[in-house]
């Protein structure tokens, strides 16, 4: 076969199909395979279910080079405000390639001495130049209050959370891209108060909008999720007819229908299995 040949056979192959938003063929790849994962036990239960949300996951990993569910698994989603745990950002900087490992600068050996402080530093590995954050105090935590919360982890585990900050303050200074400008779940838990129950909010004075952590799980929903009422068994019973009937219809699929629920109620994992199942009914 000549060399001829072989260009007008490139030139007529199919191109291989990336999932994305903006051609159709790409969109139904990235639909298809975000339904994969809303399907999976193995993410956690802010994508369970929920299509939209896995599609943005997914679209958020390839932005970032990383493996989607990796990505669902470090993702905290806050009202149009997703954060990422500070050890995902932390893993990110280290494996990205530009950079030597992160570590950390400590003046001080006890974490809980007013005068303790702590900052971040890497080499840049293309001009060999020390890269130095900003150096995190206790006057510093002091004056934004991170560690006047209820349940704060500044409290308990103060070297722990010292590099956590340095290493985001780090981060938004010499990467911001690996992190896509986002916040940790850290910084987010730092501006919540735990109520007795173990639920964490915080005010509209504070934030403009509220937010909510379950004690549990450690994940932080947006404000739509801490008013909006869980769906009751008298609830569910009282609805299932008219949901059952509409995935029998074929008017909507069993994910499609729960994410539209679960803007009015927040449905509990069994709720949503027996949704699926009438799908699953349905098809076999």
């Amino acid at each position: 076969m000549g060399a001829n040949e072989n260009a007008v056979i490139a030139a007529t192959s199919p191109k291989p199909v990336v999932a994305g938003f903006f051609d159709i063929a790409s969109f139904e790849l990235m639909q298809r395979v975000s339904n994969a994962f809303a399907q999976s036990d193995l993410v956690p239960t802010q994508f369970r279910g929920n299509l939209p949300n896995c599609m943005i996951a997914m679209d958020m990993s390839q932005r970032i080079g990383a493996n989607p569910l990796m990505v669902m698994q470090n993702l905290y989603v806050v009202h149009g405000n997703p954060g990422w745990s500070s050890k995902f950002l932390i893993a990110t900087i280290n494996s990205c390639g530009r950079y030597s490992s992160l570590n950390y600068e400590c003046v001080g050996d006890d974490p809980e001495d007013k005068n303790y402080k702590v900052r971040a530093y890497t080499t840049e590995k293309a001009t060999g130049k020390v890269l130095m954050g900003e150096w995190i105090t206790w006057g510093m935590v002091s004056a934004e209050g991170w560690d006047k919360k209820t349940g704060s982890k500044w409290k308990t585990m103060p070297g722990q959370m010292f590099r956590y900050r340095a290493a985001a303050f780090w981060q938004r200074a010499y990467a911001p891209e690996i992190g896509m400008g986002l916040s940790t779940a850290e910084e987010l838990q730092d501006i919540v108060d735990v109520d007795g129950d173990g639920n964490v909010s915080v005010t509209k004075a504070k934030t403009g909008k509220a937010r909510f952590v379950n004690a549990e799980t450690g994940e932080i929903t947006d404000s739509l999720r801490t008013i909006l009422p869980f769906c009751t068994v008298e609830s569910f019973d009282a609805q299932k007819d008219g949901w059952k009937a509409v995935v029998e219809s074929g008017k909507k699929k069993a994910n499609d229908l729960i994410a539209m629920i679960q803007t009015a109620e927040i449905l509990s994992d069994d709720q949503k299995l027996e949704i699926a199942s009438w799908e699953t009914i349905i098809t076999a």
